[in-house]
């Protein structure tokens, strides 16, 4: 939990850093392909090819590619389309794949217990983040909504693996984001626009945080307390961000935040963790999924 709660603070920057510096000013998929790199660098040096097997390295890719690669090519696509209000609200339904998506690959069984308290999260988020929505909605929603579902299975995957195909966490994340460097290299080859590199030295220096802090540090912190703790504690963290980032835009940028719903959202979250540790965890039966 530490993990997961300092991983929060430190992401609660980038969402605004990014809307405010980076999205269209910078071309989003040089921006994706950067950071990815800049992570890769940081754990070159715990890139090991001994006693690691092809399907490890390419399971430990694979889920890489999903959760930093792929993800990040719709995150960054979205800031386009809808304000970071927009995108915090459209991220209240990581919670739910987190959940669904581990109990498929767990086992096809669904717990109903943890789905609620996942439930409450986002309840607890949306009454934060309901707010007007632009013209452009529609499209943002489905690239944000492509965004939450590969982090989802990224964080999800990456939990699995270490349970059944277990490896030292700084040479898998090596691998890890290796497998989302590859995604973002052809991205960047395939779509990118060479005439909208950084131009300004606060544009690059976002770039090498985001890169080595939020990236590099931050993904890493995540999925490893992500192995510490349950599947619908996993979830509902998911959600902690979005207050986290209203408190950020506020602190910094002075947006105005409507104090009211962000207390009692955060106080649903917060009840929703409180709810899940004391009456879900270890009394939640397990039901066999129907067609």
């Amino acid at each position: 939990m530490p993990l997961l709660i300092a991983t929060t603070l430190l992401w609660a920057f980038s969402f605004s850093l990014i809307g405010v510096y980076i999205s269209g000013q910078v071309d989003s998929w040089f921006a994706v392909f950067i950071r990815i790199l800049l992570a890769f660098i940081v754990f070159l040096p715990f890139w090991r090819f001994r006693g690691v097997t092809i399907k490890q390295a390419l399971l430990y890719m694979c889920v890489g590619a999903f959760q930093l690669g792929i993800m990040y090519l719709f995150y960054y696509q979205s800031f386009l389309y809808l304000s970071v209000p927009e995108i915090l609200l459209f991220t209240i339904m990581t919670p739910i794949y987190v959940t669904l998506i581990y109990d498929l690959l767990a086992g096809n069984r669904l717990r109903v217990g943890y789905l609620l308290s996942a439930l409450l999260a986002v309840f607890g988020a949306a009454v934060i983040r309901y707010n007007q929505l632009s013209p452009q909605f529609w499209l943002g929603l489905c690239l944000v909504q492509g965004a939450n579902i590969c982090f989802a299975i990224g964080q999800v995957g990456y939990k699995r693996l270490m349970e059944v195909c277990p490896m030292p966490q700084r040479s898998a994340f090596s691998w890890f984001y290796f497998g989302a460097l590859c995604v973002a290299s052809v991205a960047w080859i395939a779509f990118g626009d060479a005439g909208k590199l950084p131009t300004t030295g606060v544009q690059w220096g976002i770039l090498l945080w985001l890169g080595i802090g939020a990236s590099g540090l931050g993904f890493f912190m995540w999925n490893y307390g992500a192995t510490q703790v349950d599947a619908g504690t996993l979830a509902i963290m998911n959600n902690v961000l979005i207050p986290a980032g209203l408190l950020v835009n506020f602190a910094i940028w002075q947006h105005d935040v409507d104090w009211l719903r962000l207390i009692v959202g955060g106080g649903i979250i917060f009840t929703s963790l409180l709810v899940h540790k004391r009456w879900v965890v270890g009394h939640s039966q397990p039901i066999e999924k129907t067609a």
